[in-house]
C-alpha cells in the first residue's frame, strides 16, 4: 500500500526503550495505591504513585529482556492491529534454541510449527489494558519478527546469515541478510478507498456481491490450515486447494476460525459463480504485505536483486554453524 513504511528497525536504540509491562501495571492499581498510602504510619505528603508504577515496570521488563518493535517498521505497516497494539520481543533462550535445533527442513509443516513456537516464546503482544497472543500477529510480519528476535539472540558480526551471490558481471559476494535490503509487496493504491481505520481491514464494495472485508491472514488462521492440511493428509483425503488459497483472506479472527468453517466455506464456494471467485481470488493476491522473496542490494554502481535463502537451510536461523569465532 502507498503508506507502507521503509524505515528498517533500529535494535540498538530499542536496547534503551523497554515496553511497558502490563502485568506490572496490574499489581499497582488506584485502589491498591490508596490503601498503601493510608496504611503509612507518617504523613509524607502526597506521593506520585504512577511514577513509581513505571519505574518497576520498566525494571521488570528490562529484567524480562523485551525490546519494543515499533508497528510501523513492520511489512504491514500496523495497519491491521487494534488500536494501542504494542508489539515486543526478546531474544531466544538455549532451551528454545534446542529445540528448533530438531526442526525437520524437509518437511514444511514442521518448519512453519517451529518457526510459530519462536515466535510463540519470544514475543509478547498487547492491547491498551488487554493480552493479545502471538496468533494475532499477521503471518505477513512474522519473517520479520523472526529476524529481529535473531538480531537479539545472536548480536556477533559473525553470527550473521550471509548469502554467496554472484553478480552479473561474475563476481562473487557474501551478502548479509539485512532488514535494510528487503523489499516488500505493496497493496496496489487503488483499494486504498476501501482501507476502514475502524475496522483495521478493507471493506471493498462490488457491484454484483455486496461489500466484502478482506484482511492479510493471522499466525492463528494459518495454523488452523495447517492442521487441517495435517488431518486431511493422514487420512489420504483430497484437499482443495482453491478454498486454502482464499478463506484466510476472509477470516480475521483465528479464534472462532475450525475445520467447520473451512467445511463450510467449501460448501458455499461451491454456489459461487466465476465472476465472484475470480473476483475475491485476485484481491486476496493483491493483499500481500509481506517480505519479496528477493533483497535488493548495491553492488558496485549498480542495484542487483539477490534471492533470500539460508546457506545452512532454515536451522541456521537459530543454530549458528560458523564456529571459528570460538576456536583458539
Amino acid at each position: 500500500m502507498s503508506t507502507k513504511p521503509k524505515n528498517d528497525l533500529n535494535l540498538d536504540e530499542q536496547y534503551k526503550n523497554m515496553v511497558q509491562s502490563v502485568e506490572t501495571q496490574e499489581v499497582y492499581e488506584p485502589e491498591v495505591q490508596q490503601q498503601t498510602v493510608q496504611e503509612t504510619p507518617l504523613n509524607l505528603g502526597k506521593v506520585n504513585m504512577e511514577r513509581f508504577t513505571g519505574e518497576r515496570a520498566e525494571d521488570a521488563d528490562f529484567h524480562l529482556g523485551y525490546h519494543l518493535i515499533p508497528l510501523l517498521s513492520l511489512p504491514s505497516g500496523g495497519m491491521f492491529y487494534p488500536e494501542g497494539t504494542q508489539l515486543s520481543i526478546r531474544s531466544a533462550k538455549v532451551a528454545e534454541v534446542r529445540q528448533f535445533s530438531t526442526i525437520d527442513e524437509s518437511n514444511v509443516l514442521d518448519i512453519d510449527d517451529k518457526l510459530n513456537e519462536i515466535v510463540d516464546s519470544c514475543t509478547r503482544i498487547i492491547c491498551t489494558s488487554k493480552r493479545l497472543s502471538y496468533k494475532d500477529l499477521l503471518e505477513e510480519d512474522r519473517f520479520y519478527v523472526i529476524l529481529s528476535i535473531r538480531d537479539l539472540t545472536f548480536p556477533e558480526p559473525e553470527s550473521n546469515l550471509k548469502i554467496d551471490h554472484t553478480s552479473k558481471k561474475g563476481e562473487k559476494h557474501d551478502i548479509e541478510i539485512k532488514k535494510e535490503y528487503f523489499q516488500y509487496f505493496k497493496i496496489p493504491t487503488e483499494l486504498d478507498k476501501y482501507y476502514d481505520s475502524d475496522r483495521k481491514s478493507f471493506m471493498i464494495e462490488t457491484r454484483s456481491f455486496g461489500t466484502i472485508e478482506m484482511i492479510p491472514p493471522a499466525i492463528g488462521v494459518m495454523q488452523k490450515i495447517t492442521s487441517y492440511i495435517k488431518e486431511k493428509q493422514q487420512k489420504n483425503i483430497k484437499i482443495d486447494q482453491s478454498v486454502l488459497q482464499i478463506i484466510p483472506y476472509l477470516h480475521r479472527d483465528w479464534r472462532n476460525f475450525n475445520d467447520k468453517t473451512i467445511f463450510e466455506f467449501e460448501m458455499d464456494l461451491n454456489g459461487w459463480s466465476n465472476k465472484k471467485y475470480n473476483l475475491v481470488y485476485t484481491l486476496a493476491e493483491k493483499m500481500k504485505v509481506g517480505i519479496q522473496p528477493n533483497m535488493l542490494v548495491q553492488l558496485g554502481d549498480e542495484e542487483e536483486e539477490v534471492p533470500i535463502s539460508f546457506r545452512d537451510g532454515i536451522k541456521s536461523l537459530f543454530v549458528v554453524q560458523d564456529i571459528a569465532g570460538e576456536l583458539l
